[in-house]
């Protein structure tokens, strides 16, 4: 079955040749123009993923992944300009699960749409035990999270970060590590998007009930799960 995917991008050109190449590939796009449009077709569409373009005309993209995220935990690529940090890292804490600087090459978007739908647990994945940290508890076969019994809206992105740490807890994971295997892509100089979703877990768990912080940096090594009860 084809993978649903909702383009919102008023370039014309620019979505014509991506339907183009995406179909091929095992997607079936849809078009949005701009952000009503899309956030019409959202609840019945469904999509599997959504690519969004941030400069879109009246409704910014910022202002539609916040509606998105209000009805839908949808994975969403959002494309910037190129050098814009402070529109990727905004767009990264409103609760996109990756972005894609343009002008860029459609492979590299192919290769990040891949990417996050492994981290959403699309495909019919073989599910897997749970894991437990204490009062936290990852179910990575339906993708959801639970502190002391109270779920947790995370992105696929998110929860992909929170379960390698989940999986090492109390050890510490280099950031190259962490952004090989949640990201699905090498560390890159400047790259702070691994940053900023870390401060957008620390900010959904909270601290430990001691007051410690649920997730550690140790500048120049990386991050860890603290383990309830372990002193710095």
């Amino acid at each position: 079955m084809a993978t649903q995917l909702l383009l919102v991008d008023d370039d014309r050109e620019l979505c014509e040749m991506l339907v183009a190449y995406l179909r091929p590939e095992g997607y079936a796009p849809s078009v949005a123009p701009d952000g009503p449009a899309a956030l019409a077709q959202l609840p019945a569409l469904q999509p599997d993923i959504v690519v969004l373009d941030i400069g879109l005309p009246g409704m910014d993209g910022f202002e539609v992944l916040r509606e998105i995220r209000r009805q839908s935990a949808v994975p969403v690529i959002m494309l910037t300009a190129r050098g814009d940090e402070t529109d990727r890292i905004v767009g990264l804490e409103i609760g996109a699960d990756d972005y894609l600087p343009k002008p860029f090459n459609p492979r590299e978007l192919l290769a990040r749409l891949r990417a996050v739908l492994r981290r959403s647990g699309a495909g019919g994945m073989r599910p897997e035990a749970r894991l437990q940290v204490a009062e936290l508890v990852l179910d990575p076969g339906a993708r959801c999270v639970t502190l002391a019994d109270r779920p947790l809206t995370l992105t696929a992105t998110e929860f992909a970060v929170l379960e390698a740490l989940a999986r090492r807890a109390g050890r510490v994971v280099s950031k190259a590590d962490l952004s090989r295997s949640a990201l699905g892509r090498p560390l890159q100089p400047l790259d702070r998007s691994l940053d900023t979703h870390i401060s957008n877990l620390r900010r959904k768990l909270g601290p430990l009930p001691d007051g410690q912080p649920r997730i550690r940096t140790l500048r120049g090594r990386g991050y860890q799960l603290v383990l309830p009860g372990n002193r710095a």
